[in-house]
């Protein structure tokens, strides 16, 4: 049985917890420091805190570690692993492969998607380096995942299913240090993909004008999550350390019940199973449209190609409701999608894309809507326009409050006699070692003058306090009077035991942790074709060069960052702009060509307009076509 994970993001401690409640099998988190969301650090009293209580479902707590780095802070990163490690963390996510040169603690490590992890040969290579885990490229289908398993079968494979998109391949954007200095590989990206821009012709004129041609809509593939288990994924990763509380809560909750409803049916029950423990209930309907979102996209899973970008805006699209029926002067209806929950006032609305504003009154009885600022905003409405709603006031109330309880079922097993009473408890399921726990007694007890089954029950049953809930209750010798106080102490005595017990073994078992020899066959290895030797490399370090040298990779350029190189390449995509105006020959939309657009992609090459900086694009029609690459080049300074 292959055990999946549902991996969640978390900005803080206690959204990380609020993960586990909701049904997340480990979250990732980031330190202080080298995290690739730097914005989104967090100290190490808080990740200990967030592990203990993760540890209690089984559940692991990962430190996302994901940024390159300077020679200078190789001693920093080096101390605080073994602070992380101590910590309790499970494992840690690595982009830096100079990290592999230092002395690590016996922690397992997973490559970040930021290693650019696209081919079997390159998650071969990287395995046979020691890392337990690969996190796979975001624009991988299922096809190209299926082969890499089947290459590296032992390796564990990670794969994001929701949440914002790199309009890059990971690991090899530059296009924010270029622009601003702000890295993505140093955790400090300014998301230039996201700002309006315009298309150039040749001759330097703009034929598109301030539209986010390079801003993506997000994943979503809650309808791939068994294929993907199929094609050889073990964790299924939301995208979001940036993310507010609800939206963790919302969307883990979500992905928790499509797992377990695939995890449930027949021919699946017995080949995959959850990684850690433990019931989630909810108060809420889960709902990801609900969300922030700015759209959905499979992101060509299938290994088609669908419409992935909205180059109306990056802001969040909601849900769909419906569409404009009726324009008044400070008001409007709409002919609401069926299954819509009602509207309320305080909820957020967009129309036709662009048009944002909050309802201030919405009169059920007339289905009458009055936004703030009414009269300006109905001017700008159209009798047929669509309508999301990316706010839902009272959704996002309910999600404000207590909104999930986990719970792990357990088994109690109950016994009286004279002169002690035992109780047995047995996580029911258990896939953590340590999960059972009997604790005795010892009294003097009397016949009873009336039966005591009912109170028995009551007692062994108070677990309101705890992470655990009474699944199944067995007693022998009911017909002992023993009191409710001494019951309540056998209760509090088993199940501080059963904490204890599985505490001790789950620490054992992460401890028993042995990490490959670094230094061994991979080593010998010659990675040529396998790992750049250009600056897309991102060797940053000492220890990086010498384990590329020792790799058979001598000369390898300094990273980008060290070099501000006047040109080259900053971004590589499957995203294609010929597709998105609908002039590519293998992908056509339905909506047929923009024939204004046609002598701009009649050639090869157009340009972006960002700012003041002027940027080349190159297609890849002619390279394989399956991967579409489009290359942009820094401009000259």
């Amino acid at each position: 049985m292959r055990r999946i994970e549902l991996l969640a993001p978390a900005r803080t401690a206690e959204i990380g917890k609020e993960a586990f409640r909701h049904g997340a099998d480990a979250v990732y988190i980031g330190a202080g420091r080298f995290s690739a969301r730097s914005a989104a650090g967090n100290p190490i009293p808080d990740i200990e805190d967030l592990a203990r209580y993760g540890h209690q479902f089984g559940a692991c707590t990962i430190v996302a570690f994901n940024t390159i780095l300077r020679d200078e802070e190789l001693p920093e990163a080096e101390r605080l692993t073994w602070q992380l490690y101590e910590a309790g963390v499970d494992a840690l996510i690595v982009q830096d492969l100079g990290l592999l040169g230092l002395h690590l603690p016996p922690i397992p490590l997973h490559a970040s998607t930021q290693t650019d992890n696209r081919t079997p040969e390159k998650v071969r290579l990287l395995s046979r380096l020691g890392f337990k885990r690969v996190v796979l490229a975001r624009e991988l289908s299922l096809d190209e995942i299926r082969a890499i398993h089947e290459a590296v079968p032992d390796t564990e494979l990670e794969c994001f299913v929701h949440g914002a998109l790199c309009v890059c391949i990971s690991g090899q954007c530059y296009l924010s240090a270029a622009l601003t200095g702000r890295s993505a590989n140093r955790g400090e990206c300014a998301q230039p993909c996201r700002l309006p821009m315009d298309l150039l012709d040749d001759k330097g004129n703009a034929v598109v004008r301030q539209k986010h041609l390079l801003s993506l809509r997000d994943m979503n593939r809650s309808q791939y999550l068994q294929q993907l288990m199929e094609a050889g994924v073990t964790s299924l990763k939301i995208e979001g350390r940036l993310k507010d509380l609800n939206y963790v809560k919302n969307v883990v909750a979500y992905y928790r019940r499509q797992i377990d409803d695939i995890l449930g049916k027949d021919g699946v029950r017995n080949r995959f199973g959850r990684v850690s423990e433990g019931r989630s209930v909810y108060t809420f309907t889960p709902n990801v449209s609900k969300s922030f979102n700015r759209g959905f996209t499979s992101y060509g899973i299938d290994g088609k190609r669908e419409v992935m970008w909205n180059h109306e805006s990056p802001k969040s699209m909601g849900e769909l409701i419906g569409t404009v029926k009726e324009v008044g002067r400070d008001w409007f209806s709409l002919q609401l999608l069926p299954e819509i929950t009602p509207l309320n006032n305080g909820d957020g609305l967009v129309a036709n894309q662009t048009i944002g504003f909050r309802v201030n009154f919405y009169d059920p009885v007339r289905e009458k809507i009055f936004p703030f600022e009414g009269v300006k905003i109905c001017q700008l409405l159209r009798k047929g326009m669509p309508v999301h709603r990316n706010l839902d006031y009272a959704f996002e109330q309910t999600l404000e409050k207590k909104s999930a309880e986990r719970r792990i079922p357990l088994c109690l097993f109950f016994k009286a006699s004279p002169n002690q009473l035992e109780l047995k408890v047995q996580v029911k399921d258990s896939v953590v070692e340590g999960s059972e726990a009997t604790v005795t007694l010892a009294g003097t007890f009397e016949i009873a003058q009336k039966p005591q089954d009912e109170n028995i029950r009551k007692q062994l049953s108070k677990l309101g306090d705890t992470v655990y809930e009474a699944d199944q209750l067995e007693e022998q010798g009911g017909e002992w009077f023993v009191p409710s106080s001494m019951l309540g102490q056998l209760r509090r005595d088993a199940i501080a035991a059963l904490d204890q017990k599985r505490a001790a073994a789950y620490e054992k078992k992460r401890r028993s942790f042995v990490p490959p020899a670094y230094k061994g066959s991979a080593m010998e290895l010659d990675a040529a074709g396998i790992l750049p030797s250009d600056f897309k490399a991102n060797v940053m370090n000492r220890s990086a060069r010498d384990i590329f040298s020792r790799l058979g990779i001598a000369d390898v350029e300094p990273a980008f960052e060290l070099q501000r190189k006047r040109e080259g390449v900053v971004m590589q995509t499957r995203y294609c702009l010929k597709q998105a105006f609908g002039f590519c020959a293998k992908y056509p939309l339905p909506e047929g060509k923009k024939k204004e657009l046609s002598t701009l992609f009649s050639g090869n090459a157009c340009q972006l307009k960002i700012g003041t900086e002027k940027f080349l694009i190159k297609f890849g029609c002619k390279n394989s076509c399956i991967s579409e690459i489009i290359t942009i080049f820094a401009p000259e300074k």
